[in-house]
């Protein structure tokens, strides 16, 4: 099975990052492709710009979703809300596909240095993410980044358990 995993950021410290490449190696069984925004860097999206035709590298992002078999996002918050680089890649990428996300079965978690993980973004992804073809099966804010996670590891046993948890749900839902 293939996975394709990222970070919905495009710091090079995207504490989300982290996270990405903890829980993917969760999925040894798995090809896991691991996707930097970083590298889908894109003039930002208006309808003018729209009629001159959707770029390549949005074509290009959505091709990895289309190859995959799975998905596992991790959402960055930017004053409560989505990070410009990744909106800018979904606007772009959903004009092309409507079904951006195209039904895969989705693994989506949010972290932040606050208490709250990036719940705020994550319930607004939770809101819209399936008009877009979004077959979310589970979802956990990881909350106090820099408290909970050392050296690509999360530190937190009560969180690791948690995070476990839905990792194994999710990969039960693959079957």
């Amino acid at each position: 099975m293939k996975i394709v995993a990222f970070a919905a950021s495009n710091s090079s410290k995207s504490i989300n990052l982290e996270l990405i490449k903890a829980v993917s190696k969760q999925f040894g069984e798995h090809e896991v492709e691991i996707l930097n925004l970083n590298d889908f860097e894109m003039p930002i999206y208006s309808q003018d710009r729209n009629e001159a035709g959707i770029p390549q590298l949005a074509l290009d992002f959505n091709k990895h979703i289309q190859e995959s078999d799975a998905l596992i996002i991790s959402l960055a918050e930017h004053n409560g809300s989505f990070s410009t680089a990744f909106k800018n890649i979904f606007d772009w990428g959903s004009r092309a596909e409507m079904k951006f996300f195209q039904e895969k079965p989705m693994l989506l978690l949010s972290t932040s240095p606050g208490a709250r993980g990036g719940q705020t973004v994550m319930e607004s992804a939770k809101g819209v993410f399936p008009y877009f073809g979004a077959n979310i099966k589970n979802t956990f804010s990881f909350p106090n980044f820099y408290d909970n996670f050392k050296d690509g590891e999360i530190v937190n046993d009560t969180l690791k358990q948690q995070v476990d948890e839905v990792i194994a749900d999710f990969k039960s839902n693959l079957s």
